[in-house]
């Protein structure tokens, strides 16, 4: 049974190395996703930013609450080598419960990285948008007021 829960233990510390490493990519890949979006369309609409930066203080909350849950792990993860065969039934349920809050926290993880996704693609057609605006007002006004025509200060 000592060897059991040490390989237990050796599993669930490998599987948590895997899920720290996949969480540093997330963390790298939402914080160049958010430097694109801020660099890229800083020129949008305030709602945007407001749905932003809710979104991050979200993420960055979402990341604490991962710390935690990974620290909790690795609580449960010492305290299976002092337990006795029969707690084992018991340090499995727990070993399950803690796994899927980390799979729950991984895909909430992924939700926010793919809404950052879409916010990022909502401000690059607000920027289109605005840029067609842009053109087509200049064309009208060009054909109102073309070279040499009269200028507002002209007729005022």
């Amino acid at each position: 049974s000592f060897f059991c829960q040490t390989g237990l233990y050796r599993t669930l510390s490998q599987h948590l190395n895997d899920l720290k490493k996949e969480n540093f990519s997330l963390k790298l890949r939402i914080y160049f996703l958010e430097e694109r979006i801020q660099q890229k369309f800083e020129e949008s609409s305030e709602d945007v930013y407001r749905t932003n930066i809710e979104l991050k203080v979200e993420v960055e909350s979402l990341k604490k609450e991962l710390q935690e849950k990974q620290e909790h792990l690795d609580k449960a993860l010492k305290t299976t080598e002092s337990l006795t065969n029969h707690n084992e039934t018991e340090l499995q349920r727990r070993c399950q419960e803690r796994q899927q809050e980390i799979d729950h926290m991984q895909q909430v993880l992924e939700t926010k990285i793919q809404l950052l996704q879409e916010v990022g693609q909502v401000v690059r057609e607000i920027n289109a948008a605005h840029t067609y605006i842009i053109l087509k007002m200049a064309k009208l006004l060009s054909a109102v007021h073309p070279a040499g025509g009269p200028t507002s200060t002209q007729r005022g």
